[in-house]
């Protein structure tokens, strides 16, 4: 008689990219997220200027489904865990400031800390799918998606109202859809909002500062673009 044989596959599966086992995977899945409302940054380093340290804006905390806590940014070409940028050329994290109080410090502080654990507490959702939205914040921090279909010689940009939470882990920046609006302001959750993945010239995320240089066409911010044109084509 042959005999069954009781084995846990999601132990055994491997993501390719990552190494990591389908169960690890889960656990690192974002549940919940805090918007960032009082200007802390995140802190990190480039090897073109090996000697400075640079600022960017939080766009939130993510509590993790094992109870870790990140902060989250706009990075490139997707919404990144700060601690997890580690790219010499491009940048490399180094830590969390409070301009407010002139503050560094490497873990997330601890009233975000006790509302991620208190919301996640109180909202238990049932989903019926991993591409369930389990929540949606505002963007707060002037976040602007790049579209360019012509290897940037012409580009559009496009204001991220806000970012939708999947019950995959996964975050969507959701952009306009003029020709769907029928109220203003466009608030979270309106049905002409759409993910910014959808677009097939969806190229790179900016934050305000950066955004408002391209459009005067400010020299430096168009250097910016040509370089990350180049980096991407390697």
């Amino acid at each position: 008689m042959s005999e069954a044989l009781n084995v846990d596959l999601s132990t055994n599966i491997i993501d390719i990219f990552t190494g990591e086992t389908w169960s690890e995977k889960q656990q690192k899945r974002f549940v919940r997220l805090a918007p960032e409302i009082d200007g802390m940054e995140m802190l990190y380093t480039n090897e073109q200027n090996p000697n400075k340290l640079f600022t960017l804006k939080i766009l939130c905390w993510g509590l993790r489904e094992n109870g870790e806590i990140d902060g989250l940014v706009p990075w490139l070409d997707k919404i990144v865990p700060c601690t997890e940028i580690d790219d010499p050329l491009q940048g490399t994290w180094q830590g969390y400031y409070d301009p407010g109080i002139e503050q560094i410090f490497f873990e997330a502080p601890e009233h975000k800390v006790s509302e991620l654990d208190a919301a996640a507490d109180y909202y238990q959702y049932e989903v019926e799918n991993e591409d369930d939205v389990i929540q949606e914040i505002s963007d707060n921090i002037g976040t602007h998606a790049v579209l360019s279909g012509d290897q940037f010689q012409s580009i559009t940009l496009a204001e991220v109202v806000s970012w939708r939470l999947k019950a995959n882990g996964d975050m969507s920046a959701m952009l306009i859809d003029e020709k769907l609006v029928e109220t203003t302001p466009v608030l979270p959750g309106d049905p002409c909002l759409f993910s910014a993945n959808e677009r097939e010239d969806f190229q790179y995320f900016f934050q305000h500062h950066i955004a408002n240089k391209l459009k005067e066409k400010d020299p430096e911010a168009i250097a910016a673009i040509a370089s990350l044109m180049n980096n991407g084509a390697q």
